[in-house]
C-alpha cells in the first residue's frame, strides 16, 4: 500500500513523496481506514490530491480525504488509540469467496469461554506473551480497554481497542482465545499466559486474513475527517 500511495502522490506533486502511516499492517491484513501524512512543496487543489491520486492507485486502495495539517502533526505519534476487528468463521467447511477476508477454524468454538478468557486482557499490562519476536515497540506495556467477542451465525467477531498494539498482538490474542474456545485450555489459562510474559506460552499466531485495522483515534483539536470505518461482516 505505501509504495503505491507514494508513487501516486509523487506523480501528482511532481517530486518524490515519502509517506508516514499511522501504523503498518502485515501481508494479508486489511484496513478499512488508514491515516498517513507527507511533506511537500507542491501546491495542488483538493481534487488533485483525491481524484488525481485515486486515478493512479490500484482498485484495492482509495484516498477518501486530504487536508493540510501543521508540521507538528504525525500520523503515527499523534494518534491516541487504534481499533482492530477480527472476523473468524467457525464451521467444518472452509470459506471460498471469503478465503482472504476471514479467519477460519474447522469446528464451532465456545463463545462464552472465549468471552470469559478475554476479560483477563483488559487494562494496562505487559503484553510480551503476545508480541512478535521482531517487534520494535519501545515498551510491551499497552492499555487494552475493549475486547468484545460476538457471534453472527457461523461468524465470530472480535473488536479490540487499545492505546497502541504490538506487532502480531491481535493475531496472537485471537490464537490464544481459539485455544480456549476449542477446549484445549480453560479460560483462566489466558491470565497465566499474560502473567508469564513469554511468547512461547501463548498459542501460535492466527491467520492474517481475518484482521482489519478499523479506526485510529486523534485529538479532536486536529479537526480531521472521519478516521473510523467499522467492518461490515460479509455474508459467508
Amino acid at each position: 500500500m505505501q509504495n503505491s500511495l507514494e508513487r501516486a502522490l509523487s506523480a501528482i506533486a511532481g517530486e518524490r513523496i515519502a509517506v508516514i502511516g499511522a501504523g503498518r499492517t502485515d501481508a494479508g491484513v486489511h484496513a478499512t481506514v488508514q491515516v498517513a501524512h507527507f511533506d511537500t512543496e507542491a501546491i495542488r487543489p483538493e481534487t488533485a490530491w483525491l481524484r488525481g491520486v485515486n486515478s493512479l492507485l490500484p482498485p484495492s486502495l482509495v484516498v477518501r480525504w486530504a487536508v493540510p495539517v501543521a508540521d507538528r502533526f504525525h500520523a503515527r505519534f499523534t494518534a491516541t488509540g487504534r481499533h482492530y476487528t477480527y472476523l473468524l468463521l467457525d464451521r467444518p467447511v472452509r470459506p471460498a469467496l471469503l478465503a482472504t477476508r476471514v479467519g477460519w477454524y474447522h469446528r464451532p468454538l465456545a463463545l462464552g469461554a472465549m468471552r470469559e478468557a478475554a476479560l483477563a486482557l483488559l487494562g494496562s499490562h505487559d503484553f510480551s506473551s503476545f508480541r512478535a519476536a521482531e517487534c520494535q515497540a519501545k515498551t510491551p506495556v499497552k492499555t487494552l480497554d475493549r475486547i468484545d467477542v460476538t457471534r453472527d451465525g457461523s461468524m465470530i467477531r472480535f473488536d479490540l481497542h487499545a492505546d497502541a498494539f504490538l506487532q502480531h498482538m491481535v493475531r496472537n490474542i485471537i490464537g490464544t482465545l481459539v485455544y480456549v474456545g476449542n477446549g484445549r485450555h480453560p479460560p483462566h489459562w489466558v491470565s497465566d499466559v499474560l502473567a508469564g510474559r513469554d511468547r512461547s506460552r501463548a498459542a501460535p499466531t492466527f491467520a492474517a486474513a481475518g484482521l482489519y485495522l478499523s479506526g485510529i483515534d486523534y485529538p479532536v483539536n486536529w479537526n480531521l475527517p472521519a478516521t473510523h470505518q467499522p467492518v461490515i461482516i460479509p455474508q459467508s
